[in-house]
């Protein structure tokens, strides 16, 4: 996987979300480099190769084979089902977990009305398969909804989409579509922030609340006025709060 990398001392490393590229992050990687070596990770489709089959164990086994012994990882709504399985995989190399805008489970089902409505989803994937180019400006803006800085969050969304393997992104559907990782959470002892948008409409925030009582070492932040991309929001204050989480 390409790895863009920056800062020094321990290793943090960035996962983003479905249909974007690691250039999101540059914001507030720029922040926490101050304290930390960034690795800016990009996942499979776009600037890194296709991953085969591009399934959320196989990408999380990729990640454990690329990075050192020890690190905190952090991931962004799809990046953080990705940063889930990868602590519950492998333990002893996820030291902590910092969780943006993350759900163990993205789509509604039995016991579980925090996600998105199946049919609603289903749609999506089949616009995805007509326009890609245009389903993700319609996700990178329906990702901004609600966010008190919304025009200035969706324009920088939409400057890091990444439409380049349509397979690539079909694949991440079917990530999030089939993944619940409800079941795991409880075995996931490392120290964990939650970092969840006051307005977020993709992920509701009673899925970071859930996280929080279900996960056995979790704190939540809630960040007012931001929707599902917080650290675009208010990146001086998510790279504080990461800051002092992985300091303290």
């Amino acid at each position: 996987m390409h790895v863009k990398v920056a800062g020094s001392g321990p290793d943090l490393v960035l996962l983003h979300g479905w249909g974007m590229h690691a250039g999101v992050w540059d914001g507030i990687a720029a922040l926490l480099a101050l304290q930390f070596r960034v690795l800016s990770v990009e996942l499979p489709g776009r600037a890194s190769p296709a991953c085969a089959p591009y399934t959320l164990d196989a990408v999380a086994a990729a990640l454990a084979d690329i990075c050192a012994p020890r690190a905190t990882v952090c991931g962004w709504s799809l990046g953080g089902q990705i940063a889930l399985r990868w602590a519950f995989m492998h333990p002893e190399q996820v030291e902590r977990l910092v969780l943006i805008a993350s759900t163990p489970r993205f789509v509604r089902g039995p016991d579980w009305n925090s996600g998105m409505e199946a049919a609603v989803f289903d749609a999506f994937a089949q616009d995805l398969a007509h326009d890609a180019n245009g389903a993700l400006q319609r996700f990178a803006i329906l990702q901004a909804h609600g966010d008190a800085d919304a025009r200035n969050v969706s324009r920088r969304l939409r400057a890091c989409l990444s439409a380049r393997d349509t397979a690539a992104l079909a694949a991440g559907l079917q990530i999030l579509k089939d993944t619940d990782l409800r079941a795991d959470l409880p075995r996931i002892a490392q120290p964990a922030l939650i970092v969840h948008g006051e307005r977020d409409t993709v992920v509701p925030l009673a899925a970071g609340e859930y996280l929080e009582r279900t996960l056995p070492q979790a704190t939540l932040a809630v960040i007012a006025g931001a929707a599902h991309a917080p650290f675009v929001t208010q990146p001086q204050n998510v790279a504080r709060r990461i800051t002092e989480f992985c300091r303290g």
